[in-house]
C-alpha cells in the first residue's frame, strides 16, 4: 500500500453547541493544523499515487474556505456542533470531491486544533 500526504496551518474560529463545556462554549480561534493522507494499491504511468500538485492546489481551495472563519457559521456547520471530529469528516468529504483518481482507496484527514488535539476521519473508496 502506498502513502502520500501533505499538510498545512490555518486559523479559524468555533463555539461549541449542545452541551456545558465551559470556555469552549465561547467564540475562539484555533491555529488548525490538517494533513491529507491519500492511500492506495497502485502507482500510475509516472510512479505517482496522485501528483503532489493535485494534493496541494485541493488542499489549499479547502484551506482557503476555511481560513479565518466561523465554522458555526458556514453551511458545512449549519445546526451542527463544530466539533474538532465533524470538521475532518467536512474536510476529507470535501476533500474527495477536488480529487479524482482511480487508484485511491482510502483519504484520512487529521486535524489538529492545537499541539495535543486531535481528530482524524477515513473516508474508504470503493
Amino acid at each position: 500500500m502506498y502513502s502520500v500526504a501533505v499538510s498545512r496551518e490555518f486559523v479559524a474560529q468555533h463555539f461549541l453547541i449542545g452541551g456545558d463545556w465551559g470556555p469552549e462554549n465561547d467564540w475562539h480561534s484555533h491555529h488548525y493544523r490538517v494533513e491529507v493522507r491519500l492511500d492506495g494499491e497502485t502507482l500510475d504511468q509516472h510512479n505517482y499515487l496522485v501528483d503532489i500538485v493535485e494534493i496541494e492546489t485541493a488542499l489549499e481551495e479547502l484551506v482557503a474556505h476555511f481560513r479565518d472563519k466561523t465554522l458555526n457559521q458556514m453551511p458545512e456547520f449549519s445546526d451542527q456542533n463544530p466539533s474538532i471530529e465533524l470538521f475532518s469528516q467536512r474536510f476529507a468529504t470535501a476533500f474527495a470531491e477536488r480529487v479524482s483518481t482511480d487508484n485511491i482507496s482510502a483519504i484520512t484527514v487529521t486535524l489538529w486544533e492545537n499541539e495535543i488535539a486531535w481528530a482524524s476521519y477515513r473516508l474508504d473508496r470503493v
